[in-house]
């Protein structure tokens, strides 16, 4: 498959900044909104903490056995040879075993059971003989095998995890094996959104001649949803610039994030630029990326604000290469996640004009041992078709040309970014 990028050179404005520049800038400018809440561990899924976990206890709180097997007292192994110790007891995860280990002793044990005291060896139970209430040991054991210590996970007073990381379920696991009921979170971000433009249908009617259903709106949806954001769906806003103005005003009273789709581009009926201008300031509104070129970012009073091309595509690319992560740190995330490329073999041509980043839609696959990537479908920043179908996007750096089959080309993987 061949895909003509269409693209011509681009501009040399000032204002035409490059993805690496663009990022920069607005990292550079963001920092986290503040405050907390405190809830329920069973609620944190997902959230980020606004304090470090500290273990009140150790992890695990004594020691005890890694296997299943025999606990003895390393002192009554001989230099070489076997050995022989009368079993006593048995101690069992929950209920340990009371006595204490004596001399030529051991105490069958279970995985997880208390270390008896005495003993400081654990023998498993696969390379034992055993003979009524005896057990014979074969030579080659080692003082304190298969031993867990208290605090070798976590010691008293240890951070178990620190500020500004995101709760997944390993998390949550760790919280609870400390004791701990609540934890302290960062709030969760507030974000605004609306489409623009006269020819937005909402779903569930029949369109009017010229129409076309607003998309974006449920893209950043699903987009925000998953990030946790407490979301304002303030709908389509038609092109005229007093509803406009009223619903960046009103956004930004509710908001710490505004994202919009559409009105960026150099268009008699594009205002977000200029409103953007008049009411707050605009950092950048042009980017040297294909798809997603018209992209403005700055700020409306306390509220910081995306304005995303119209085209679906172009919003998806825009908001996973800038926004996510500008959200992400707003939220208190830190480190922010890496997002690698990996190399692949492009089994399409695919042509290009140096000059722009360009991410397109890709199928990565291993073939032959080989990881193969090929463009999903067609390339057109409004056909989200082919966006459903990718797994990943292909990245050509500025200074890349045409790509021909067999050449090597960096992929960004969808898993963990979308």
């Amino acid at each position: 498959m061949s895909q003509d990028s269409g693209c011509a050179a681009p501009s040399s404005s000032p204002a035409s900044l490059t993805v690496d520049a663009a990022r920069r800038l607005i990292f550079d400018r963001l920092t986290p909104v503040g405050g907390y809440e405190r809830i329920a561990l069973r609620a944190a899924l997902g959230r980020i903490l606004a304090e470090p976990v500290i273990a009140p206890c150790n992890v695990p709180a004594h020691d005890n056995s890694a296997m299943d097997g025999y606990a003895i007292r390393a002192d009554d192994l001989p230099e070489s040879g076997e050995a022989s110790f009368q079993v006593v007891g048995t101690a069992y995860a929950g209920r340990g075993f009371s006595g204490i280990v004596g001399a030529g002793q051991a105490v069958r044990i279970m995985t997880g059971a208390v270390v008896p005291m005495g003993a400081d060896t654990i023998v498993v139970q696969e390379i034992v003989q055993t003979d009524g209430d005896r057990v014979v040991v074969p030579p080659g054991q080692r003082r304190g095998q298969n031993l867990r210590r208290a605090g070798e996970d976590l010691a008293l007073g240890a951070i178990a995890l620190p500020a500004g990381k995101r709760l997944g379920p390993a998390e949550l696991g760790l919280v609870a094996s400390l004791g701990i009921a609540e934890v302290s979170v960062t709030r969760r971000l507030r974000v605004a959104f609306f489409s623009t433009g006269d020819e937005l249908a909402s779903i569930g009617r029949p369109l009017a001649p010229g129409e076309v259903y607003d998309s974006n709106r449920y893209t950043l949806f699903g987009a925000l949803t998953r990030l946790g954001c407490d979301l304002l769906d303030m709908g389509v806003i038609r092109d005229e610039p007093e509803s406009m103005e009223s619903a960046f005003r009103e956004a930004a009273r509710h908001a710490d994030v505004i994202i919009t789709t559409g009105g960026v581009s150099v268009g008699e009926a594009d205002f977000i630029r200029d409103l953007m201008a008049r009411l707050g300031e605009v950092s950048f509104w042009k980017l040297e990326i294909k798809p997603g070129r018209p992209m403005a970012f700055g700020r409306l009073g306390s509220a910081w604000m995306f304005g995303l091309p119209g085209n679906p595509v172009a919003v998806m690319v825009t908001f996973y290469q800038f926004v996510q992560d500008a959200l992400l740190h707003l939220g208190g995330l830190t480190p922010l996640p890496e997002r690698p490329l990996v190399p692949a073999e492009c089994a399409d041509a695919i042509r290009k004009q140096p000059g722009r980043r360009e991410f397109l839609r890709g199928r990565l696959s291993r073939e032959d041992g080989i990881w193969k990537v090929r463009l999903s479908g067609a390339q057109g920043s409004g056909i989200l078709r082919s966006m459903s179908e990718a797994n990943c996007f292909i990245v050509l750096e500025e200074t890349r040309g045409n790509v021909a089959p067999g050449d090597a080309v960096s992929v960004q993987l969808f898993d963990g970014l979308i």
